[in-house]
């Protein structure tokens, strides 16, 4: 009985201790797609340390303002893993939100990773939405430019430029890659598509509404 209970303390703190990525054993481990004399760490090669620059650690994509001119009104721009080789390991990660007046980063989850916003520059109406659990409750909040806003992992959560000039801002992500499920693209864009009788059923409303959500081919692309 007492091995028991000491197996279940040591599970217990085990889940807890790897809720995030994994703490790194070494250095670096900047990520390459090549598999010769590489390391296969984290779902990615680790490029062999002495071939390691500082511009393995570089990244500039998130200089320039980027185009908005889509059905939203915003445009993202990741430092994920994917983007940043040099991230790999390091438990961290980092996107650019450009929004014109009025543009929408839709309700999306990240899965992996937890999220800090910080505002730049404008308005932003931001919030997450709490799991059935708490009711699905909004917690919601106005920020302008120097705020600072928390969006939990794994709950879904928008922003949403209220001014009438454009908005920047910057986020931090608790994973090296935390991923990304955009709601109205995974619901309405899947591949191949969910029946439409589930979604009717779901949502309480007509197929006609359903099959014109799907033929939005903007769910595709954004």
């Amino acid at each position: 009985m007492k091995f028991f209970q000491t197996f279940v303390i040591l599970a217990l703190a085990s889940s807890h201790a790897f809720a995030s990525d994994p703490s790194p054993l070494q250095d670096f481990c900047v990520a390459v797609n090549d598999p010769n004399s590489a390391a296969f760490v984290n779902g990615k090669f680790c490029k062999d340390p002495k071939l390691v620059m500082a511009d393995d650690f570089v990244f500039t994509m998130l200089r320039n303002p980027r185009n908005t001119s889509n059905q939203l009104g915003s445009k993202v721009t990741t430092a994920f893993v994917d983007q940043f080789p040099g991230l790999n390991t390091l438990g961290i990660a980092m996107a650019r939100l450009d929004f014109a007046p009025y543009g929408l980063n839709p309700p999306h989850i990240h899965h992996r990773g937890t999220e800090m916003l910080v505002v730049v520059e404008g308005t932003l109406d931001v919030g997450f939405v709490a799991s059935n659990q708490l009711n699905n409750t909004l917690f919601t909040k106005v920020l302008t430019k120097g705020d600072v806003f928390m969006f939990p992992q794994g709950l879904i959560h928008f922003q949403l430029n209220v001014g009438q000039t454009n908005a920047l801002a910057f986020a931090f992500l608790s994973s090296q890659n935390p991923g990304l499920i955009t709601i109205a693209n995974s619901v309405f864009g899947s591949k191949p598509l969910i029946n439409v009788d589930v979604l009717t059923k779901a949502f309480q409303v007509d197929n006609k509404l359903i099959n014109y959500l799907q033929a939005q081919s903007w769910f595709d692309n954004h």
